[in-house]
């Protein structure tokens, strides 16, 4: 299957705008000023527009739920856990730092190669200034392959388990698909053996796995999210069950490891809401997504990926 199975919608003047308002606020803020995605014209990008990527990171619910996985299996490796906490703004500014976060794979994935390559190489430069210690003592260094392979394989777990789960299920051969087109990627991030595979990835959550802790950090960050106005006020009722949802798809091992229990988790009434509001959100086409910008770069035309 090369593009997702919708057709596109369009809501409702008001609604239509407002959501066109709030991508772009959140490009902007997260640096998108300085990016067109429809520039250069006809240039690819790191990820064929056939990939399975290109569907996934195209759903807002995935990026969202997916988003907020990744950071809480982020957090349970203390290094990692001790270089987010510390060196950027999540206490004090988690909307910035999520912005920020956003856009830079919104670059990655739908960017022209010529831009989301010098994109990459200056995080990289960025990372090499971070360094630290745990609370127990053990040193770290952000841009340490062992890290970046754990960060790496969090995020792309956490925006396919989240497109899987809530807006559309892959078949085990796209899911495969879907690593092995984010491992090239993982590797310009400075990463080492990359998980290509969904058999490579489980082999790395075993890796890993004796290493990761609880911390009062994931709590903490957990309440941040409820608090922050992540959502347009018309939405901002449905922040809390984005968030069990990010926390229902944490694999049960690492769920366990953060003592994140029932109460942290999804209601069985909830998951048939966000099935609907998946499925719904990934059929609704709006003109400033990177996603619509960069077919039309490439002259496939806004509607391609609803094809």
């Amino acid at each position: 299957m090369t593009c997702g199975q919708t057709k596109p919608i369009r809501l409702p003047g008001y609604l239509q705008a407002l959501l066109e308002k709030e991508v772009t606020a959140h490009l902007r803020a997260g640096g998108g000023g300085k990016v067109d995605f429809t520039q250069p014209p006809g240039k690819p990008a790191l990820m064929d527009a056939d990939s399975v990527s290109w569907r996934v990171f195209k759903n807002p619910v995935a990026l969202l739920v997916g988003g907020v996985t990744a950071v809480l299996m982020e957090f349970a490796e203390p290094r990692v856990r001790s270089g987010v906490w510390d060196h950027t703004s999540f206490r004090y500014d988690p909307l910035a730092r999520m912005r920020r976060t956003g856009f830079a794979a919104m670059v990655t994935v739908y960017g022209a190669r010529s831009v989301a390559e010098p994109m990459i190489a200056h995080i990289r430069r960025l990372h090499d200034r971070i360094h630290g210690k745990t609370p127990a003592g053990v040193s770290y260094r952000a841009n340490e392959p062992e890290l970046l392979r754990w960060v790496h394989a969090t995020a792309a777990f956490g925006f396919m388990e989240a497109y899987h789960r809530f807006v559309q299920p892959l078949t085990p051969s796209e899911r495969d698909r879907y690593y092995a087109e984010n491992a090239p990627v993982g590797r310009l991030y400075g990463a080492d053996r990359v998980p290509d595979s969904e058999a490579a990835l489980q082999e790395q959550f075993e890796l890993m796995h004796p290493k990761l802790e609880p911390s009062e950090i994931v709590f903490e960050f957990l309440s941040l999210m409820k608090q922050t106005p992540i959502l347009p006020l018309p939405l901002r009722p449905a922040q809390g069950m984005l968030l069990r949802a990010a926390v229902e798809i944490v694999p049960p091992p690492i769920l366990e490891v953060l003592d994140l229990g029932p109460k942290y988790r999804l209601r069985c009434s909830e998951e048939v809401v966000l099935r609907r509001m998946g499925a719904l959100s990934d059929r609704i086409l709006i003109d400033s997504s990177p996603s619509v910008q960069s077919s039309v770069r490439l002259g496939l035309g806004k509607e391609y990926l609803y094809r």
